[in-house]
C-alpha cells in the first residue's frame, strides 16, 4: 500500500473497531503503516489501552475516539476529530453494526430504528463528513462493510437485510458522485465470520440442536457457505488493504462478496 506524496502515513478511521471484524481491519491497516482511529460507543481505559497497543505493535499512531453511531452528529464529529488529529483523513471503513431477529409483524420498532441508524445511516453521516477532507487531499478510500445479506435475504432479519441492501446502494451512489475525484467507495459483503460474538453463539446452538461443535458449525451456522468454513478477520483485513492500495484505484462502486460461495448459489 503506497502512501501519498508528502505524507508519512495514511490516516484511517474504522467504526466499531474494538473487537471482531473492525479490530482485524485496524490491525491489517496498522501493519501496513496506517495511523488508526479506533471507535466504539464506550469510553473505557481498555479502549484507550487497545489503541496504545496497536500503536506499539506496529509503530504507528493510534487513538481511540468514542462515538454513538446512532447519533448523526456524533458520526460526523468522529470523522472531523480524526482528521484534525492526523491532519487529514485518507481511509474510512464503516463497520459498526448491530443485529436483532424477529418476524416482521413482531419486530420491535425501537430495534428497527436502531439497526437502520447504526448499520446504514451512520455510514451516510461519516461519508458525508469524510468527503471534504478527502477532496482536499485529492485522494481517499471509503470502504463499507456490508454483508452477504446486502445481496441475499434471510427470514427474521428484516431490518438488518434492509440496512445492508441500503449500504450497497449507498456505496454505488457515492462511487458515482466521486468518480473523478481520486476517491473510491466500495462495499465488502462477508459471509459468516468467526468473531467473538459468533463464537459465543456456538454453545447455545450446540444445546439447541443437540450437536457437537464441529457439526453445529458445519451443518447449522455454515449451512449457506459452500466451503463450510468461516471467513477470517485476517482475510477481510487483507481485502481492505488491497482496496486501499493504488492497485485498486479503478475499483469503485463494487460489492465484493467474501462468503465462501454463499452468494454464488
Amino acid at each position: 500500500m503506497q502512501h501519498q506524496p508528502g505524507k508519512q502515513n495514511r490516516a484511517a478511521v474504522i467504526t466499531g473497531s474494538t473487537s471482531g471484524i473492525g479490530l482485524g481491519i485496524a490491525e491489517a491497516l496498522a501493519a501496513n503503516g496506517c495511523n488508526i482511529v479506533l471507535n466504539s460507543f464506550t469510553d473505557s481505559s481498555e479502549d484507550h489501552a487497545l489503541a496504545r497497543k496497536l500503536a506499539d505493535d506496529h509503530g504507528v499512531e493510534a487513538a481511540y475516539v468514542s462515538a454513538d453511531m446512532s447519533d448523526p452528529n456524533a458520526c460526523r464529529k468522529l470523522v472531523d476529530k480524526a482528521a484534525q488529529h492526523f491532519g487529514g483523513l485518507d481511509i474510512l471503513v464503516n463497520n459498526a453494526g448491530i443485529q436483532h431477529l424477529a418476524p416482521v409483524e413482531d419486530f420491535p420498532i425501537e430495534k428497527w430504528n436502531a439497526i437502520l441508524a447504526i448499520n446504514l445511516s451512520s455510514s451516510f453521516h461519516t461519508i458525508a463528513a469524510a468527503i471534504p477532507h478527502m477532496k482536499k487531499a485529492g485522494h481517499g478510500r471509503i470502504i463499507n462493510i456490508a454483508s452477504a445479506h446486502g445481496l441475499r435475504a434471510s427470514p427474521f432479519k428484516s431490518a438488518y437485510v434492509a440496512a445492508k441492501h441500503g449500504v450497497v446502494g449507498l456505496t454505488k451512489t457515492v462511487a458515482l458522485e466521486l468518480a473523478e475525484t481520486g476517491i473510491t467507495c466500495n462495499a465488502i459483503c462477508p459471509g459468516y465470520v468467526l468473531t467473538p460474538l459468533v463464537e459465543e453463539q456456538i454453545p447455545d446452538q450446540m444445546k439447541l440442536h443437540d450437536m457437537d461443535r464441529e457439526t453445529v458449525v458445519r451443518e447449522v451456522m455454515l449451512a449457506r457457505q459452500p466451503t463450510r468454513e468461516f471467513v477470517t478477520v485476517e482475510e477481510l483485513g487483507g481485502l481492505v488493504v488491497f482496496l486501499c492500495s493504488d492497485h485498486a484505484s479503478q475499483m469503485t462502486g463494487t460489492s465484493l462478496p467474501m462468503d465462501g460461495g454463499w452468494t454464488a448459489q
